[in-house]
């Protein structure tokens, strides 16, 4: 059974149409990549999927319950909508950090926020405390940064940043791990960084979608590849196949100037 289904999923801002019926499902412990021109839909659609914008058409389904329908009223798709955001942890392109805490307390902030609602909260807060601690220190282990922790974003490079915003996403331990183009506020050098541990969460079978620029990374780490234009999924297959051998005739006409620029 599909861990995520997206049906029909219409956008409008104004009279303009930025995404047109796009549906499509993903397996849980598969990693999906999303490619296209700028433009495209590809933020957009990352964006409906996180509820950081409302669909204006369609419905999305996280392990057969239905998160979200556009013919609900307004009050049913706003209820509880925090909630429905922890199905989905979100990486964006500009890490998005707080300046203000360090390196795991933004790891941990949001776990600590959701704590507080816990009804053995107060009589259990610094064991709660000291586990979630334990974890975010985990998390940023995992991503390479163990002697990092104290450390504040200003004192972190663009990749260790981001590498802080994985593991933030991570800490909620979310059904689906979102990525909207995570490398392409870094330099090369720092982009590999970033890619090998996206590299690592694929090899433990992560459920991801991920929108890139990257089509050799796409190729070799998702298993599915989602290829959008003009607001539409236009191509659909195994990474290989769309990459290698596109079936679709804008799909080729989008990598041959991707492979020539």
């Amino acid at each position: 059974m599909a861990i995520l289904e997206v049906n029909g999923i219409q956008k409008d801002f104004g009279s303009t149409q930025v995404l047109k019926n796009v549906s499509f499902t993903l397996e849980e412990g598969n990693a999906l990549a999303i490619i296209g021109s700028s433009g495209s839909g590809k933020t957009t659609l990352l964006r409906c999927l996180n509820f950081l914008d409302s669909p204006s058409r369609g419905s999305i389904e996280v392990k057969g319950e239905t998160l979200f329908d556009a013919s609900w009223q307004a009050s049913q798709k706003e209820k509880n909508l925090r909630l429905k955001r922890l199905h989905f942890g979100m990486v964006f392109q500009s890490f998005h950090l707080f300046p203000q805490y360090t390196a795991l307390e933004n790891v941990t902030l949001a776990e600590r926020l959701l704590a507080k609602e816990r009804t053995d909260f107060k009589q259990h807060k610094r064991d709660i405390y000291e586990e979630i601690d334990e974890h975010g220190k985990a998390l940023l282990e995992q991503m390479g940064l163990a002697d990092r922790i104290s450390h504040y974003p200003h004192q972190l490079s663009g990749g260790q940043q981001q590498r802080v915003a994985i593991a933030r996403a991570l800490a909620l331990k979310p059904d689906i791990l979102c990525f909207d183009e995570p490398t392409s506020a870094l330099d090369p050098e720092l982009t590999g960084e970033v890619l090998k541990v996206i590299r690592g969460l694929a090899t433990q079978k992560t459920t991801m979608i991920i929108v890139t620029h990257e089509m050799a990374f796409a190729r070799d780490v998702a298993d599915q590849i989602i290829f959008m234009d003009d607001g539409m999924i236009v191509e659909q297959g195994a990474s290989k196949q769309v990459i290698d051998s596109p079936r679709e005739e804008r799909t080729k006409q989008f990598l041959t100037r991707y492979m020539e620029g």
